[in-house]
């Protein structure tokens, strides 16, 4: 990475004093570390063989509430591949060379101006929108504040990456569309991925009783999480295993086929949120002037339709920044009741090996990259 100096800041200073000129211009915002850095670049779409890490990308100037952080380890997620390989080109493909990744884990190396929530030095996680261009795969990536918070004292960097952008994705679905309470029921379909497993864990926090879907490899883990039936969809028929009817059902499988059975399990004035809306396959395939246009229109009939024949509410659900929601995730992970197991890591330099083992579904567990 390069560095930016300026012989004339702080000479005939004393140490201490120079140390404190440092602090302050970084809390004003300028950049006055890092102009460049290491960073997986992304310059066409294709297999895990066209991610580039480069050492010297640009580090951009902070806006006013943006925070520089200096990662220590950012997690891979579905949207990264997927992403790679070509989803959401409608959008991506006129901003290319773009930067993947949504999660992060590390310090803050510079503040903007307006930020006064965090500090520089402070250890901090969060994620990324979903259709932020530079991403978090480098050595310094940049979130702005609502984005972050700190992170938990009782996690190490790998396992805080793996967990706010999965996280936030449930909470958005749970508990700000379905606005679920004490007492309710929730079915989780795909409790053995991170999205899923965060949803089961967020839902028992919130004093719900939780039914969930998964493969056999995630039985027990999703039992011990806190669910009260997981119905192995490997070896068992759901329709006849899963029992009564549901306030909210979490789809983060979205097999088109088999929405009417989750449909199906909903109490009237329930939710079913799934997490496979059809907004950016619509665009790719017949481009923002008329996908978009498109996609709201089969979520608004999709929405009237249900709401007549079944009396609940339908959406597609996705991952926002929401600071209420993060820094409750950031509580509840610092008391042990939300986790996402780290299958393995890989340091930055194999993030093709990263990628190709995701693509090959030989790791079935969450996958870290680690920048130290």
């Amino acid at each position: 990475m390069r560095f930016l100096r300026n012989r004339s800041v702080g000479d005939g200073l004393s140490e201490a004093n120079r140390s404190w000129l440092r602090r302050q211009l970084l809390k004003i915002g300028r950049r006055s570390v890092v102009t460049s850095c290491r960073a997986v670049v992304l310059p066409r779409f294709g297999g895990p063989e066209v991610l580039e890490l480069r050492p010297d990308v640009d580090v951009p100037d902070l806006k006013q509430n943006e925070i520089l952080v200096r990662a220590h380890a950012v997690s891979i997620n579905p949207l990264d591949t997927r992403m790679r390989s070509g989803y959401g080109r409608s959008i991506f493909e006129p901003l290319l060379p773009l930067i993947l990744g949504r999660d992060v884990s590390g310090e803050v190396a510079a503040v903007g101006a307006s930020v006064r929530t965090l500090n520089v030095g402070q250890e901090v996680f969060g994620a990324l929108h979903p259709t932020a261009v530079r991403g978090t795969y480098a050595d310094y990536a940049i979130l702005s504040e609502e984005e972050l918070t700190p992170k938990p004292v009782s996690v190490t960097h790998v396992e805080a990456s793996a967990i706010p952008f999965a996280a936030l994705t449930a909470w958005r679905a749970l508990k700000s569309t379905a606005r679920i309470t004490e007492g309710e029921r929730v079915l989780v379909v795909g409790g053995g991925g991170a999205v899923g497993f965060s949803a089961i864990q967020l839902s028992v926090a919130a004093g719900c009783s939780v039914t969930t879907t998964c493969g056999s490899q995630s039985v027990d883990r999703a039992l011990a999480a806190g669910a009260e039936q997981a119905v192995d969809y490997t070896t068992e028929d759901v329709e006849s295993a899963i029992k009564g009817k549901f306030d909210a059902v979490l789809d983060t499988i979205g097999i088109p086929e088999n929405e009417r059975i989750w449909i199906n399990f909903l109490k009237r004035g329930g939710h079913y949120m799934t997490l496979q809306g059809e907004a950016a396959s619509l665009t790719d395939s017949y481009g923002l002037a008329f996908g978009l246009p498109l996609a709201t229109a089969i979520l608004l009939k999709k929405q009237i339709q249900y709401r007549y024949s079944h009396g609940i509410e339908y959406s597609w659900t996705y991952m926002r920044a929401d600071s209420e929601g993060l820094d409750a995730i950031r509580r509840l992970s610092e008391a042990g009741k939300l986790k996402i197991p780290v299958e393995k890591t890989f340091p930055i330099t194999q993030v093709r090996e990263a990628h190709k083992a995701k693509d090959k579904k030989h790791i079935p567990g969450k996958v870290v990259l680690e920048l130290d």
